[in-house]
């Protein structure tokens, strides 16, 4: 027994040995068995830090009628607390939220420090233009929006830094304009001046082709009685709606290549030049609530065509699209026609020109008299797959009827601004 024993013990040493050489290797050979207290990594690692701007501690400061949070160190919200005046910016804030409050002057002294601004929000407050320090905003040279919009400016603000981007400065009672206002604006890509007071004369120097990379611009419900001139070719959203333009000129759009969304609705166009619209980037075009008697030609690339709250008795399909090319299809998906005159549906040629018509409301016509018909469709709509392209299939909704999704084209708030900001 005593030699069986002697050879299990043998038998274990070794194969303990055996199947620990490996890991022991590996060990040795890649890291130290006693680490170094004294060792630092060579990159430090700072939590909520944007990289290319200076690290600013909390302990900095914040201003004690905001709030700062500890996960964004570089905002400061001061929205929502019946503020008066502007509390002193410490200097590491880039983020300012000031809106609803009751502040009536913007001045230097708040700003002193404030030399990393990039967002600042002062909207839903009683500021007036003279009482706006001259030159408070051009001092912020890494200022990228600003928002201004309900408050009680009589002009458009100057100057302001070359580095914004987005100016918000709708619901006010803007009137007047600077001709130097717009000279340092070069990146300027959203412009919103809906809800102000201004007239023809106000654009007619053709301040905004100074913005060469404008790509949205808002004047709706305004004053304007014509289109505004000398638009910059960069312009990709244009929104007039609630004015009292009563035509469009001839070529108006030739400077304007890359507009896709053109919102004109609630003016006084009684006539559209037939081609004027022939503008291969647009996607969508309003021309609902005016005076027009008969359609236009489509643009291949247009999708949704608003024409609601007209004066058409009939639409002639061969005018909207005078030839058909199968290697070319018109891409219309959506039609409103609905307050019109119409007495019968459109010619079922449509499908044919726009074989990718989805649905046409019609919705309620008007009759001579003044009062409202319904046609025995009220809503049309065609579902089908992108690879079909034969129209001869589609469904007739009974009346009383919409589709899903129909609704969604008939919000009254469609011209905000918030609509189109995610897609610049």
């Amino acid at each position: 027994m005593g030699f069986l024993s002697l050879v299990y013990v043998l038998f274990f040493f070794f194969g303990d040995k055996v199947s620990c050489q490996y890991e022991t290797y590996q060990w040795d050979e890649d890291y130290d068995q006693e680490p170094n207290e004294d060792y630092e990594p060579e990159i430090q690692f700072r939590q909520h830090v944007e990289y290319g701007v200076p690290f600013y501690q909390h302990s900095l400061g914040c201003a004690s009628e905001c709030f700062c949070p500890t996960n964004f160190p570089t905002s400061m919200y001061c929205d929502n607390r019946k503020l008066k005046t502007i509390p002193n910016i410490p200097m590491h804030i880039q983020q300012l939220y000031l809106q609803f409050n009751e502040i009536e002057a913007v001045t230097a002294n708040s700003f002193i420090n404030a030399t990393h601004l990039k967002e600042l929000n002062l909207s839903h407050n009683k500021i007036k233009s003279q009482k706006i320090d001259y030159g408070v905003f051009a001092k912020f040279s890494n200022l990228l929006q600003l928002h201004l919009e309900h408050n009680n400016l009589e002009e458009f603000p100057f100057p302001l830094p070359k580095s914004l981007e987005r100016l918000l400065l709708g619901y006010n009672e803007i009137s007047t304009l600077h001709t130097s206002a717009m000279d340092g604006l070069v990146n300027l890509t959203m412009l919103d001046l809906c809800y102000n007071h201004l007239h023809d004369s106000v654009l007619k120097e053709k301040n905004l082709a100074k913005m060469e990379k404008l790509m949205q611009l808002n004047l709706c419900h305004n004053r304007l009685e014509s289109m505004p001139p000398g638009l910059p070719s960069s312009l990709m959203y244009l929104s007039l709606e609630n004015n009292s333009i009563s035509s469009i000129p001839d070529k108006y759009f030739d400077e304007l290549p890359k507009l896709h969304a053109l919102r004109i609705s609630h003016n006084k166009l009684q006539d559209i030049p037939y081609n004027i619209f022939n503008l291969s980037n647009l996607i969508e075009l309003n021309v609902g609530h005016n005076k027009l008697k008969q359609a236009f030609h489509i643009p291949r690339n247009l999708e949704h065509l608003y024409l609601e709250n007209n004066e058409i008795e009939n639409i002639n399909v061969t005018m909207m699209c005078p030839s058909i090319d199968p290697l070319h299809l018109h891409h219309l998906t959506y039609l409103r026609v609905d307050q019109n005159k119409l007495k019968e549906p459109i010619n079922s040629h449509i499908f044919s020109c726009f074989p990718h018509i989805h649905s046409i409301y019609y919705g309620e016509q008007k009759s001579t008299n003044g009062q409202t018909i319904q046609l025995k469709t009220q809503v049309f709509g065609r579902f089908q797959d992108d690879d079909e392209d034969d129209g001869d299939d589609h469904d007739n909704t009974p009346e009383g009827q919409e589709t899903e999704g129909t609704e969604e084209h008939f919000n009254p708030h469609y011209y905000e601004t918030q609509e189109w900001q995610e897609i610049i």
